[in-house]
């Protein structure tokens, strides 16, 4: 039972790193999906137009004409807050005005209708195409192509309704609303657009793109404060930075219980030598060396917190897929977290079994065996 309460410090220490590293890869991972259906190979390009120095959307499409062997899709993104509503029911969502490319660039998938045109933009064709969270609040679930719908008192036909990629509620990305982005340029009253999403060919392209998008922003606002460009690229690598600073934290968090566990095998250890010091020194006294005292007490301390290592790994895994499941994640062990957890804990048992183990071989035979 005593070496079984010392070995469950280990357990728990193990289980720990693993579940909490193993959950962290799931956040990773969500997070990465997230960014990933946004596109890896895009360019954003923020604009603070102003009356003298600004860009306009034709010649952004110029621009994007000119450098076809880089860039293949282009969108201006005009975004608001606005009230929709649909008979007595209403909802305050996020309305994006975007150009006909804008749905291949974020692969998206419709169950009915269709998404917006160019012909749409052109005419500033009164037609948006509506998320699953819009669809559940105002119409009750039961949408149709053709219904309407007013987005700041405007009336809207609806010409396409998106899949469900979360679980339509606010603020997921099935609350979402979209329409030509000439119509909500005329919706926020301002005569500028501030914001064009681009699309490399692929990755490998995006940081030759952003620096020509860049001499081109910069020939015509002259400023550098004027415009901000960044790329989906950088931003993943700061969430992978983000999150693997932040599971290097837990994961040392939850080692320090390893830390406590060493110390009760030592402690356990050190009560094992007094406990067991007549049968040290009859060992002792029928010619069992320094070095055969000494193995015997690292290789029970080594034994206790690898046993404990090995139920911590299986307790991890059970864990990590149980709690992954719990929060909606894909949550799996990671195979360096179950080697540095196991290491640790055989070093452990190791380390802190040397101290009592030395203490044993020490010992005067004479005085081992006169002692009761």
């Amino acid at each position: 039972m005593r070496s079984f309460l010392t070995m469950l410090g280990m357990i728990i220490g193990v289980t720990s790193v693993i579940t909490l590293v193993g959950l962290m890869n799931g956040v990773t991972n969500y997070m990465l999906s997230m960014f990933a259906d946004l596109g890896t190979n895009t360019i954003t390009v923020q604009l603070n137009n102003t009356d003298t120095r600004h860009v306009d959307a034709e010649d952004v499409y110029k621009f994007t004409e000119e450098n076809s062997d880089i860039f293949q899709y282009v969108t201006p993104r005009v975004s608001g807050q606005y009230t929709v509503k649909n008979g007595t029911e209403s909802a305050t969502t996020s309305v994006s005005g975007v150009s006909e490319d804008f749905a291949y660039m974020n692969n998206l998938n419709l169950t009915s209708g269709r998404f917006i045109q160019y012909s749409d933009i052109k005419n500033r064709y009164k037609g948006c195409v509506i998320g699953t969270y819009i669809v559940e609040e105002l119409f009750d679930g039961k949408a149709n192509v053709g219904d309407t719908l007013k987005i700041n008192g405007q009336v809207y036909k609806i010409i396409g309704i998106l899949e469900e990629k979360a679980d339509s509620t606010q603020g997921s990305s099935d609350d979402c609303l979209y329409i030509p982005y000439s119509n909500a340029v005329r919706m926020s009253g301002s005569a500028n657009i501030s914001a064009y999403t681009l699309s490399a060919y692929n990755i490998d392209l995006v940081d030759t793109g952003k620096e020509l998008l860049d001499n081109y922003i910069y020939g015509i606002m002259k400023n550098e404060d004027l415009y901000n460009i960044s790329t989906m690229a950088e931003l993943l690598d700061q969430v992978n930075e983000m999150t693997g600073m932040l599971s290097s934290i837990l994961g040392g968090i939850a080692g320090i219980s390893l830390l406590v566990a060493g110390i009760g095998i030592m402690n356990i250890m050190l009560v094992s030598v007094v406990e067991r010091t007549k049968e040290i020194g009859i060992r002792k006294s029928l010619g069992a060396k320094k070095k055969d005292i000494m193995s015997q007490f690292v290789i029970e301390a080594a034994t206790i917190s690898t046993i404990g290592g090995i139920i911590g790994i299986i307790f991890g895994w059970i864990g990590t897929v149980t709690l992954g499941k719990a929060f909606g994640l894909e949550a799996v062990p990671t195979i360096g977290s179950i080697i540095l957890a196991f290491s640790v804990s055989a070093g452990i048992g190791i380390g802190f079994g040397y101290m009592p183990a030395n203490k044993a071989a020490k010992l005067n035979p004479i005085d081992a065996l006169r002692s009761e």
